[in-house]
């Protein structure tokens, strides 16, 4: 804080940071809160209402016939009182069914049926290959654009890394459903050299299959696997794997003991972003399998919300995967060494 009013002045440092602290107040933790708020409740509205209110106003109706039939003031009033008293009674109930006491608790982290378990369990697995996969395939990348080409060709690959998502995501995501669909590029291709028939509905069925997911998922987060590695590896000092060849250092061992230890605040922020955007996409899934290839766990938080309504059970969903990812990013930093300081830069 002390060296941002000396960059900045009071002025202006005290400005940034009454930014920085709205930004973080009203885009994270006000509704990080409230949602966490609206999965720790529910509402009970218990069929035993319903009923206590019908028998309240059967009592109500033989009490009226009875007053209408009785000539004796008193006992007429008694009968009055009887009924303004059951009313008030079938009032409040009315009141609690339509808008039934909060009870708070984790009832609703617990409710989560075995097939939603699976399913949860079966996105973050698959978001933990999608991750590995990703960088497998980003490193080599990262690695020729930051270290193994000269400038000119460093510019090159980084423009071809970033000219196709100037593409919208969805334009992306729909354009390799054309190219795995029934009836898209791939088979298209296989039917024209009669690998397949497609008349016959012989076509190869990638899309049901969870590797048309990860194809479309790697190609679309490339990037966040890839800059945070080359932003890493840039700063590596070439002489260094200069040293290590003129000692005798194979390059597989120059990967691992030079460059790799390196990169690794890079390969862990890009390990990070890779698995929270995989675990909590919706539309690359939804796109991709058009319900052949089974559900993701984000589209079941999307039902809860918007189809079942039942904000409070999807507000629990949402923070479970939170807590996931969140173990997720705890366990990359402790696995890489690296702490929020080196991820940072």
């Amino acid at each position: 804080m002390a060296s941002l009013f000396r960059a900045y002045g009071r002025g202006l440092g005290a400005l940034l940071l009454a930014i920085a602290a709205l930004w973080i107040l009203a885009l994270i933790l006000v509704p990080l809160g409230a949602m966490i708020e609206q999965s720790l409740w529910w509402k009970d509205s218990k069929g035993e209402i319903t009923l206590q209110i019908d028998r309240l106003y059967n009592d109500m109706a033989t009490l009226q016939l009875d007053a209408s039939g009785e000539s004796d003031a008193a006992k007429k009033a008694g009968f009055e009182a009887q009924i303004a008293q059951k009313q008030a009674e079938a009032t409040a109930l009315e009141a609690q069914e339509t808008n039934p006491p909060k009870t708070y608790g984790l009832a609703n982290f617990t409710r989560m049926s075995g097939l939603h378990f699976y399913i949860f369990i079966r996105t973050i697995i698959y978001a933990l290959m999608v991750t590995a996969l990703a960088l497998v395939v980003c490193y080599p990348m990262a690695y020729a654009v930051a270290l193994a080409s000269g400038p000119r060709k460093a510019i090159v690959l980084t423009v071809a890394l970033i000219v196709p998502y100037a593409i919208n995501e969805l334009l992306r995501v729909y354009a390799w459903l054309m190219i795995l669909d029934y009836r898209g590029v791939i088979n298209g291709i296989l039917g024209w050299l009669g690998m397949v028939d497609l008349d016959n509905r012989g076509w190869i069925p990638f899309l049901e299959n969870p590797s048309a997911v990860f194809l479309a998922m790697i190609y679309t987060y490339v990037l966040f696997m890839v800059f945070p590695m080359v932003n890493t590896l840039e700063t590596l000092d070439r002489n260094q794997i200069e040293a290590a060849r003129d000692l005798g250092a194979s390059s597989f061992r120059i990967h691992r003991r030079v460059i790799i230890p390196h990169a690794k605040p890079g390969i862990a922020v890009g390990c990070i972003m890779t698995f929270m955007l995989s675990a909590g996409s919706y539309s690359v899934p939804a796109i991709m399998t058009r319900g052949q290839g089974g559900d993701w766990f984000s589209q079941l938080v999307y039902r809860q919300f918007f189809e079942s309504n039942n904000w409070n059970m999807g507000s629990a969903y949402a923070v479970s995967l939170l807590v996931v990812c969140t173990a997720f990013i705890l366990i990359m930093m402790r696995l890489f060494g690296v702490g929020l300081r080196d991820i940072a830069k």
